[in-house]
């Protein structure tokens, strides 16, 4: 039986060139047993967590999640095991582009009555969860750019079932 509600969040997506980078970086980690990897369709950057909603509202809620935004590249450079035993990658800066969609995703959700996180934004990427005490390789290569041309509005599936793309948002190159 299908929910009322869906799970939500705003993303940007790792491109497919990239996973090969990633995948190399994970294989030199040291992980500790039980360390839950992410599988690379899984890869992305959150943007901002929404939470459930009331599937009537989807549609609403991907018009009004339409803000502008300007193209950025990151640079994925400095592996860390956060409290908890996440292990991430961040950005080896966080450009200002990426600020300003955050941002004004922020916005959005506010005029359409969503919470917005209070915790600041930390831009990263997931590469495992239950990794305490992982050991991310001593001489980490740094990784090509990831240039981000859009963001994703994705549905969580029940039961850890993955995530499914409910609306992608990309910013048109012109010419010139």
């Amino acid at each position: 039986m299908a929910t009322a509600n869906a799970r939500l969040f705003l993303a940007v997506w790792l491109p497919d060139a990239l996973r090969d980078a990633v995948a190399d970086q994970m294989a030199r980690w040291q992980w500790p047993p039980g360390a839950r990897l992410q599988p690379p369709e899984r890869w992305h950057l959150t943007l901002h967590f929404i939470g459930n909603v009331p599937r009537a509202r989807m549609e609403e809620i991907a018009e009004g999640l339409d803000v502008a935004f300007e193209p950025f590249e990151l640079t994925l450079q400095q592996p860390r095991v956060w409290p908890g035993g996440i292990a991430v990658v961040l950005p080896s800066e966080v450009p200002a582009a990426l600020v300003d969609l955050h941002r004004r995703l922020a916005g959005a959700l506010q005029a359409l009555g969503l919470p917005v996180e209070d915790r600041a934004f930390r831009p990263h990427l997931t590469l495992a969860r239950r990794a305490a005490g992982a050991r991310s390789p001593a001489d980490v290569p740094p990784m090509p750019p990831w240039r981000a041309d859009g963001y994703r509005l994705v549905r969580s599936l029940p039961g850890g079932g993955g995530y499914q793309p409910v609306r992608l948002y990309v910013k048109v190159r012109t010419a010139g």
